[in-house]
């Protein structure tokens, strides 16, 4: 047992990224894995990330896509070029879980122990007490808890936090096969295909392999593997322009793996209790409209772990001048609690915008709703296509990275004189081409992330030669 490890509770993506993340941050920590630690491979669940978030993971054999093309019927709607900066990876989400777990493997602050439930949560001023049950049980003590053990978390159940919201938001149909589109590299968005009301995505993943969604209807019988082959024939058929019932007619394909999932729209009301903290599908539920809940939870991951790293190196400090005593109930300094208290301004805040933004969205796209301009503001009179790839590609309001501008630990608009720039505070900076010490041409990200991957803090003085290299490359994470 370590007084200092941070408990990671579930070992999920969120949950082993976070602890990675912890780890190259110089923070011991153990993850309390509920299985048994096998990552059964599912070519039908898989993720799609943004390239920012993509890159905060070790190495994966992931798919980028050239474009996106939104079709309705047999005409092509809408056509979006992809680069380097704005194109997702795909990617299954048992290797996202393995490459996560072979990097821990390698990591001496970090471990995985399996056969994990947890049952007990008890917190005092220094620290957090778990219980796992088998074998015995087993008592753990750390610094912080982390919860990232899905929709139906026990540790949120334990720290009494309510988790409301909607189910049964949308359903899907869902099947991972190999063969060869016409629209080799891009993605697909089709609606109303074969002149009949609908919708179908496709999404390349290495290896030849294509994930097909059907939007099914809210409420209806279960979908057979019966009526699940039909649709995976009928729909290729309708690509390869033929009717044909003869499925030679639509080139081979090799099924690999079905399913059908419903997505829900749910938020912790808390995000934090004193040293316990929830993160990923614990604290949120999402993925309507092609929004990722996979990519929002590694988000949730790489916000909270520089901040509890920075609380662990830098915890003890000295008494505010007008709190003598310097300490919370939880037995932090004030500094202390007002940066891990920004984690749920800034994430709870970021995803209940977009919660908000997909609920607006949904009575537009699915139900034939009121005017957009009313629902979104800001947003302008935008297509069902164009919202629906907002949510697929990671753009406009349903997709577009967070921005926290009223963090926290931002100052006040007005507090201090400002030169305009193009990027607000709060954002994400453009990975912008720079250019090396030895005249080599690289990414600005490349050069100020942080030791776990992110970029943490850009601090801009107005008159200096902010992209003179000498200035960043010797830069000190923050």
């Amino acid at each position: 047992m370590s007084e200092s490890e941070v408990i990671v509770v579930g070992a999920g993506p969120t949950g082993l990224a976070l602890s990675l993340a912890l780890a190259r941050h110089h923070v011991p920590s153990v993850v309390l894995d509920a299985t048994d630690g096998e990552v059964v491979p599912r070519a039908a669940r898989t993720c799609v990330l943004r390239p920012d978030t993509a890159a905060c993971l070790p190495p994966v054999p992931g798919a980028r896509w050239s474009a996106w093309r939104a079709q309705r019927r047999r005409q092509l709607v809408r056509r979006v070029e992809l680069d380097e900066e704005t194109s997702p990876v795909h990617i299954e989400q048992h290797t996202v879980e393995r490459s996560l777990r072979a990097a821990l493997d390698e990591e001496k602050l970090a471990r995985v122990v399996t056969g994990s439930h947890l049952d007990i949560l008890e917190q005092d001023a220094d620290g957090v007490t778990a219980h796992t049950r088998g074998a015995g049980g087993t008592w753990w003590r750390g610094s912080y808890l982390v919860g990232c053990d899905g929709a139906r978390s026990t540790v949120r159940k334990l720290l009494g936090v309510r988790f409301t919201g909607r189910t049964a938001v949308e359903r899907h149909a869902v099947a991972a096969l190999r063969t060869r589109l016409p629209w080799d590299g891009e993605a697909l968005l089709h609606r109303d295909l074969g002149g009949r009301p609908g919708e179908v995505t496709a999404r390349p993943l290495p290896g030849g392999v294509w994930r097909l969604d059907w939007l099914l209807p809210p409420r209806g019988d279960l979908v057979t593997p019966d009526e699940l082959l039909h649709r995976v024939h009928t729909t290729l058929a309708q690509w390869y322009g033929t009717d044909s019932a003869d499925a030679s007619a639509v080139g081979p394909y090799e099924l690999l793996d079905t399913g059908v999932y419903t997505t829900h729209q749910r938020l912790a009301r808390r995000w934090r209790v004193d040293r316990a903290f929830l993160a990923g599908d614990a604290a949120h539920l999402m993925g309507a409209l092609g929004v990722q809940s996979v990519d929002e939870g590694l988000r949730d991951a790489t916000n909270l772990a520089w901040k509890i790293a920075h609380a662990w190196h830098h915890g003890d400090r000295p008494p505010h001048p007008q709190h003598p005593t310097g300490a919370t109930t939880s037995g932090l300094g004030e500094a202390t609690e007002a940066l891990l208290d920004s984690y749920e301004a800034e994430r709870r805040t970021a995803v209940a915008a977009r919660l908000r933004a997909v609920d607006q969205a949904m009575t537009v796209v699915r139900r034939g709703g009121g005017g957009l301009r009313a629902l979104l503001p800001g947003g302008g009179a935008r297509s069902h296509l164009g919202l629906l790839t907002d949510g697929h590609v990671g753009s406009g309001l349903l997709g577009a990275p967070p921005a926290y501008e009223r963090s926290p630990l931002t100052l006040p608009r007005g507090a201090v004189a400002s030169v305009p720039v193009g990027t607000a505070p709060g954002s994400p900076v453009r990975d912008v081409p720079v250019t090396a010490l030895n005249g080599q041409q690289v990414h600005l990200r490349e050069r100020l992330g942080g030791v776990g991957g992110e970029l943490l803090v850009l601090l801009v003085a107005p008159g200096t030669g902010v992209w003179d290299s000498r200035h960043w490359l010797s830069h000190t994470p923050v």
